[in-house]
């Protein structure tokens, strides 16, 4: 019975281990920080879209309104978008940048593929570091 008992605290602890490992996934963790900008940016808020933005952003866009603006203006299809999914992802450098491909199908009905670059900051976060949108022009429908 002791034996037994040993095994499960032992299996238990194995998949606390792996849970937290998975938690801590620096894809799952950058791809739900894009979620939650673009959800922001349908939102207007302001506050938690530029809560994302890297440094480097922040230093081009030292006023948070003249960087929403510059998304509304720049980035339609990233500020509101019809429908979107996440594509591709790489790691770089043992998660120090992370890539994310997001096809988006803007309200107009045109198809996107925008690229995030996340860069992890010094106190371990990421922030996005930038985002690079083409259009998608081998779309082929459904």
């Amino acid at each position: 019975m002791r034996a037994f008992l040993a095994v499960f605290i032992l299996c238990a602890a194995f998949l606390a281990l792996v849970a937290t490992a998975r938690a801590e996934d620096p894809i799952d963790t950058t791809r739900a920080m894009i979620e939650a900008q673009i959800k922001a940016f349908l939102n207007d808020d302001v506050d938690a879209a530029y809560s994302y933005a890297a440094p480097g952003i922040k230093a081009i866009y030292p006023d948070k309104n003249v960087f929403f603006a510059m998304v509304k203006k720049s980035y339609e299809p990233v500020y509101h978008p019809g429908n979107y999914a996440f594509g591709r992802s790489r790691s770089i450098d043992n998660g120090a940048m992370i890539y994310h491909e997001v096809l988006i199908s803007g309200r107009d009905g045109k198809d996107w593929t925008a690229i995030y670059q996340i860069a992890r900051q010094p106190d371990g976060s990421y922030k996005i570091n930038g985002v690079h949108i083409v259009p998608n022009t081998e779309s082929k429908g459904i």
